[in-house]
C-alpha cells in the first residue's frame, strides 16, 4: 500500500467516526471535549489507517526471505510444500512493487540491500537435483526491479556496479528455445528481462554504452524483434514490441553516435524490409514502432549514420508504403479508427524520406 492509500484509509476511519459522532444536532467544534473512547478509537484509526512504508519494506524482506530459504531448505518435502505459498508471495511482491514505484522509497530499498536481493532471486539456479525459485517469483522480481529502476538515476547505477547486465542478458538466453539450462522456453521470462534491462539502461547514457558494447545484448535484441527466427519460432509480440521498444530508445536517444547506428546497420534494415510491413509483421503497434524509429533517424540531430542506412532502403519503402497509405484511406469504420496512427506514420516517414536528410 504507498502512503497515498494508506493516508486514504485514515481520513476514510475518520469520517466514518465524524458520522457516528456528528449527527448536526449538537455542536461539532474543536472545543467540544472529547470522550474517552472516542479518542482510543480516533487514535486507533490513526494507527492502523496509516503505514510505515519504511517499516513494510522491511518487512516485505523478511517475508520474502523467509519464506525462499525455507522453500529452498532440505527437508521434508510435503511440510515444505505447505509453508511455500507462492500465490501469496507473488501478493507480496505486488506490494512491495506499489511502494517502489515511488522514486524516494526505490532508493530507500536500494538502501536496505533490496538490488542484490532481487537479483538473486531472479537468477537463482539451482544446482544437481536441488530446489529452485519458480518462474513466477523470478518474474515477479524483475518486474520489481524494472519498476525501482525506471528513470531512477542512482538505481540504475547500482545495478551497474553490480554486474547485472551480463546476469540477466544470460537469464534470456536461459530461457530461450534451445538453451542447455534445463529450463522451458518462456517467452514471458524473456520478456521481463528485456523489460529489467530496458528499465535500467533507458536515459542513463553510461548504461546505453555498456549494454552496447556487449555482443550477446546485440544479440538478445535481434532474437528478440524476430530477426534470427523463421516463423514458425517467432517470438512472441510482446517480447517484440519489448525489444523494439528497447531499440529504439538506444537509436534514439540524444546521445546516440554513427558508431551505435552503424552497430545495429542490420536491425535498421530489418525494420526497412520486414517491420513495417504488414505481410510479414502482423502486430500493427510493432509497425507502428519501427516506422516511428525510422521517421526520427532520418532526423536525428547528430548521427547521420542511420538516416543513410534507411535512405538506402528508399526505394522499398515508398513501394510499400504508398500502397499501404491507400489501403488505409479506402477503410472505413472502426477499421479505419484503428489504422489511423500506422498512416500518419507512413505519411510522417514519406515526409522525411522526400527531404532526404537529417531534417
Amino acid at each position: 500500500m504507498s502512503s497515498a492509500d494508506g493516508s486514504q484509509h485514515a481520513w476514510l476511519g475518520l469520517l466514518k467516526w465524524s458520522l457516528a459522532y456528528c449527527d448536526g444536532t449538537r455542536p461539532s467544534s474543536a472545543t467540544t471535549e472529547m470522550k474517552k473512547e472516542d479518542l482510543e478509537f480516533l487514535q486507533k484509526v490513526m494507527e492502523e489507517g496509516i503505514i510505515n512504508e519504511g517499516d513494510r519494506m522491511k518487512s516485505i524482506l523478511r517475508e520474502i526471505t523467509d519464506s525462499i530459504q525455507s522453500h529452498l531448505e532440505v527437508g521434508e518435502p510435503e511440510e515444505k510444500e505447505e509453508e511455500f505459498d507462492e500465490d501469496e508471495l507473488l501478493d507480496i511482491f505486488q506490494e512491495l512493487r506499489d511502494i517502489v514505484e515511488q522514486i524516494d522509497y526505490a532508493r530507500a530499498f536500494m538502501s536496505l540491500g533490496g538490488i542484490p536481493f532481487l537479483l538473486g532471486i531472479a537468477t537463482y539456479h539451482a544446482s544437481n537435483a536441488g530446489k529452485t525459485i519458480p518462474v513466477t517469483i523470478k518474474k515477479a522480481a524483475l518486474g520489481t526491479m524494472a519498476t525501482m529502476a525506471q528513470n531512477n538515476p542512482p538505481v540504475q547505477l547500482k545495478l551497474l556496479e553490480l554486474g547485472h547486465l551480463p546476469q540477466l542478458i544470460q537469464l534470456f538466453f536461459d530461457y530461450s528455445p534451445g538453451n542447455d539450462s534445463g529450463n522451458e522456453p518462456d517467452d514471458s521470462m524473456r520478456e521481463k528481462c528485456v523489460q529489467a534491462i530496458s528499465a535500467s539502461i533507458r536515459g542513463h547514457a553510461m548504461g546505453e554504452i555498456c549494454f552496447c558494447k556487449n555482443e550477446l545484448g546485440l544479440l538478445m535484441l535481434k532474437i528478440g524483434i524476430g530477426m534470427q527466427s523463421k516463423n514458425s519460432s517467432k517470438p512472441g509480440a510482446q517480447l517484440r514490441k519489448r525489444c523494439m521498444f528497447l531499440l529504439r530508445a538506444l537509436l534514439t536517444a540524444d546521445e546516440a553516435s554513427d558508431e551505435r547506428h552503424d552497430l545495429f546497420r542490420d536491425a535498421i534494415s530489418f525494420m526497412c524490409t520486414h517491420e513495417v510491413d504488414d505481410r510479414f509483421e502482423e502486430d500493427s503497434e510493432i509497425r507502428e514502432i519501427s516506422l516511428a524509429t525510422l521517421t526520427q533517424l532520418l532526423r536525428h540531430p547528430t548521427a547521420k549514420k542511420g538516416s543513410d542506412i534507411v535512405l538506402a532502403h528508399k526505394i522499398q519503402l515508398g513501394s510499400v508504403g504508398v500502397p499501404r497509405i491507400q489501403a488505409i484511406g479506402e477503410l472505413d469504420g472502426e477499421d479505419k479508427e484503428f489504422a489511423e496512427l500506422e498512416l500518419d506514420e507512413w505519411q510522417q516517414l514519406m515526409v522525411a524520406l522526400a527531404g532526404g536528410c537529417n531534417a
